[in-house]
């Protein structure tokens, strides 16, 4: 299949599948090799977290011999949301595991084949471990560009990983092809979890058909930050492991409010291109040493 002439790895057909319905699954994106930093950034995170539980005495076991799909769920088995919420319902830690996913070079190319060659990566990235029981887990409908309604950031491309193979049990992505062609509808922030994830009503979402994607670990899910998406609750005895990045031109609105994002690409200045030790120091291109 022919790929654009301006770079990137998707082919036309893909283009414009994710032009005309607003997403893209891309199938074993990432390799088992690639994702193992991510997986140890999010297995220190929980150690973190185990700590904490036990020094507080919420525990007392610490449960180091389980996997890592299994422990983060085990040491929450008996807590409550509460409990849960005061680590995130996302976390954003800079950890050198998740610098190298956002700038993995197969998440750009793809990226690219969409935006072109100048790319930023937004300050809006999550990693999203979605626990049994936890009501935080399950995200309501709603548009992405709901959390940047002022911004000019359009188009924002979501990049959805799953970090663990993703299913209908524990709590899939589901969306609504084609929705973003509408604008930006308007929404409220959902009251039952104690999030506050913006929300929209039953009767926005009109008429056309949900689609659930279940994926395996390593797969992406591109979309648009218009596009109506969801996530129903986790009913496994697992943690649905998954991170969602996203990337910008570099003419659009870096988002300041939401933090420090870096240029993960650029044709026209790539000794700009931020470093591991840029974005830890939180400089959103790189700075040679003088």
């Amino acid at each position: 299949m022919d790929k654009r002439t301006k770079g990137g790895s998707l082919s036309k057909e893909q283009q414009l599948f994710y032009e005309r319905e607003g997403y893209l699954v891309i199938e074993n994106l990432l390799s088992e090799e690639e994702m193992l930093s991510v997986r140890q950034a999010m297995t220190g995170k929980v150690s973190m977290i185990a700590d904490d539980l036990f020094a507080s005495g919420l525990i007392t076991d610490k449960l180091e011999g389980l996997p890592f799909q299994s422990r983060l769920a085990g040491l929450f088995e008996s807590l409550t949301d509460k409990h849960f919420l005061k680590y995130g319902r996302g976390w954003r830690d800079r950890l050198p595991g998740y610098f190298e996913l956002m700038s993995n070079p197969n998440i750009l190319d793809a990226v690219e084949s969409l935006i072109g060659p100048e790319i930023f990566a937004s300050p809006v990235y999550n990693v999203r471990p979605k626990v049994p029981k936890v009501a935080a887990g399950a995200v309501p409908w709603h548009q992405d560009k709901s959390y940047w309604p002022g911004s000019n950031a359009n188009p924002v491309i979501t990049v959805w990983i799953s970090f663990v193979d993703a299913t209908l049990d524990n709590g899939c992505l589901h969306i609504k092809p084609r929705t973003h062609l509408s604008q930006l509808l308007d929404w409220h922030n959902e009251q039952y979890s104690g999030t506050g994830y913006t929300a929209l009503h039953e009767h926005q979402l009109g008429d056309i058909e949900t689609l659930a994607l279940p994926v395996k670990a390593g797969t992406a899910i591109l979309f648009n930050d218009r596009l109506l998406h969801m996530s129903t609750p986790n009913e496994s005895d697992g943690v649905r492991w998954s991170v969602d990045l996203r990337y910008q031109p570099t003419d659009q609105d870096p988002m300041l409010n939401h933090g420090i994002g870096f240029l993960a690409r650029s044709s026209k200045y790539p000794n700009r291109v931020a470093t591991l030790e840029d974005w830890l120091a939180e400089r959103m291109e790189h700075q040679a040493r003088q």
